[in-house]
């Protein structure tokens, strides 16, 4: 029989979901000592998430996994289209495959399953992270020394986990969110759909490219392009549907048949969900921390579920380490929500605003709304990149996200810079710093980069600045337009994991 014992680790993770497994990643790499505990025993096979950004793209390239993620994804070539009941344009979300902001494309579609197996697969590099699959977590005790997870009795293995620290990635039913105490902001979006995927089997089928979101009063609905043959549907209930019913297929084809019917395509999976729009307020208390589904929960009109999951990660990552190493106090956990809850819920109050034009019931507000827009001829629309709440960060430019373009020698900006903090500046205005400022970068084990290229310094340079300092999770600590104000920003740099 197994070692029933205790294990005991740095950091537990509860939730091997994409969130957990980013974050296993993250911490792996950062030597951390991790066990991550999750109670279904494999990758659940069904589609759920479908879209992630250019950013996400670019956390995945800092876990040394983007030609994987990139094998088993596409870009978003033909945007989103908002189509009225008659098949009018309303509104255009853009797309392309170039290189974006973030060096990749904005947009990318995928499979669920099959980025949680590059996800999982990555954690084979780390001999310090351990997964514990099939075990149920009955209590999460909190101390302030630590975290023990109790396990449910059964079967081999250890009855209880001891961390350090435990980030709950366990979802919207969160056991972690109620040991911690959050409560929930209501942001006022609860709207069943039923969402049915399927696989197409014929070439011959006229289905568009793009993802199209079909403002039709009588029946909201939108239809997404996913990855190979994989189509989605996403149906909104109306009134006098039954839950319980119109999720069975004999109700759903009839929905899709101007598109697709059961000769055209395999059913996966229908069933119907409720989009929520809700934020926690408390994600830390102690030794305990959420991140992804537990703290936050946004309707898919923005596709942006996953992405606060993978963000909460990367903003949390690098100050977990530092504070497990000893480096920072663990006082810089406390502008974890800080930062995030503004970030994540600009993008789910944006996601409300969409649903609201694309669930309007009422022909007359219908017909008022297609009206707006037609006058503007379809206007097209790119969702915005909103900064950093308050937190680590300082002046007008910090807590932005900085652009990754490439650097004279052909490479991505981080490529160069690993998973460090990053120093970016014209040679004249670095070699002007003082030397305590020197060894503040020292101590925080900065990348260095003089004069990096002009695709690189076309940020600062139109906005008449002259050097940056980024965090390892490329928001800006602070811009400065000399070698004093880089020093003011310098300072705050915490010491190397």
């Amino acid at each position: 029989m197994a070692d029933a014992r205790p294990i005991d680790c740095e950091v537990a993770i509860l939730g091997f979901g994409p969130a957990g497994a980013v974050l296993a990643n993250l911490l792996g790499a950062a030597g951390l000592d991790v066990v991550v505990v999750d109670r279904d025993t494999a990758i659940f096979p069904l589609p759920r998430a479908i879209h992630f950004d250019g950013e996400v793209m670019r956390v995945f390239q800092s876990l040394g996994l983007r030609t994987e993620v990139e094998a088993i994804s596409r870009p978003g070539l033909k945007g989103m289209h908002f189509v009225n009941a008659e098949d009018k344009v309303l509104l255009v979300r853009g797309g392309t495959a170039a290189e974006g902001p973030q060096g990749c494309a904005n947009n990318h579609y995928f499979h669920q399953p099959e980025l949680e197996a590059v996800l999982r697969r990555g954690l084979a590099r780390y001999p310090t992270v351990r997964t514990l699959l099939g075990r149920e977590v009955t209590a999460i005790d909190a101390s302030a020394d630590g975290v023990r997870l109790v396990l449910a009795e059964g079967g081999d293995g250890p009855t209880e986990v001891r961390a350090r620290w435990m980030v709950g990635c366990d979802g919207g039913r969160s056991p972690t969110r109620r040991a911690i105490g959050a409560t929930m902001e209501d942001l006022g979006l609860h709207q069943p759909w039923v969402v049915f995927d399927a696989i197409v089997e014929r070439d011959d089928l006229d289905l568009p490219a793009y993802t199209v979101q079909r403002c039709d009063p009588a029946r909201p609905m939108t239809m997404c392009n996913v990855t190979g043959r994989r189509r989605r549907w996403e149906i909104m209930l109306m009134p006098g549907d039954d839950p319980e019913t119109i999720g069975r297929p004999e109700n759903v084809w009839p929905m899709v048949a101007r598109w697709i019917t059961p000769a055209d395509a395999r059913l996966e999976r229908s069933a119907v969900y409720t989009f929520h729009s809700v934020i926690a307020t408390g994600w830390r208390r102690g030794r305990l921390m959420l991140a992804g589904d537990s703290a936050h929960q946004t309707p898919p009109f923005l596709g942006q579920g996953l992405c606060a999951a993978v963000r909460d990660c990367a903003n949390l990552a690098w100050k977990l380490a530092r504070v497990v190493r000893g480096a920072a106090p663990e006082s810089l956990l406390d502008t974890y929500e800080p930062e995030r809850r503004p970030h994540v819920k600009a993008f789910i109050e944006l996601a409300v605003k969409l649903g609201a034009i694309i669930q309007a019931t009422d022909p007359r507000v219908a017909a008022e709304r297609d009206a707006r827009f037609l006058a503007g001829e379809a206007t097209v629309f790119e969702y915005p990149q909103p900064g950093l709440g308050p937190g680590l960060h300082a002046g007008p430019q910090g807590g932005a996200l900085f652009p990754q373009p490439r650097l004279a020698d052909g490479r991505r900006l981080d490529e160069a810079l690993g998973h460090a903090f990053a120093v970016l500046g014209d040679a004249a205005t670095l070699d002007a710093v003082d030397a305590p400022t020197r060894a503040r970068w020292a101590a925080s084990g900065a990348v260095v980069l003089r004069d990096p290229g002009d695709a690189v310094a076309a940020w600062w340079r139109e906005r008449g600045l002259r050097a940056v300092v980024l965090r390892p999770d490329r928001y800006l600590l602070g811009a400065a337009a000399d070698a004093a104000a880089l020093a003011e920003v310098s300072a705050a740099m915490p010491d190397a994991a």
